[in-house]
């Protein structure tokens, strides 16, 4: 199986796939929410829309990184997080406060997902 790249620009792609593995570039907000709740909720959308795309979904991510601007924002990001990952298929995840290259923006994250199997 052949490399694939969607919505490819000249910077970067925002999916490869590879050997039925899905890798997604860094989400962030599209939203025009300040608040970090509104923005998980959009970044997670994104997410949904790039892995059905991509022939995955949610309950594939083999792990996601998740980029906070201010680490107290955890709890509320957890609280949508929580509500959107599919009961016991939690992938292997790290948070960690950085900063984004938008002031504006309060978090990012990136997914790598399996393919689901074609029947």
């Amino acid at each position: 199986m052949g490399l694939q790249r969607l919505h490819v620009a000249a910077r970067y792609s925002e999916a490869a796939i590879f050997n039925g593995v899905v890798y997604l570039a860094g989400m962030v907000p599209e939203c025009e929410a300040k608040d970090i709740r509104s923005q998980t909720v959009d970044v997670l959308a994104q997410v949904d829309q790039r892995l059905a795309e991509a022939g995955s979904h949610k309950g594939l991510i083999l792990r996601a990184k998740i980029y906070l601007a201010d680490i107290k924002d955890i709890g509320a990001m957890n609280e949508v997080w929580d509500a959107w990952v599919i009961p016991g298929t939690a992938p292997p995840r790290a948070t960690v406060q950085a900063a984004l290259s938008n002031p504006g923006w309060r978090i990012e994250i990136v997914v790598t997902a399996a393919q689901a199997a074609v029947a």
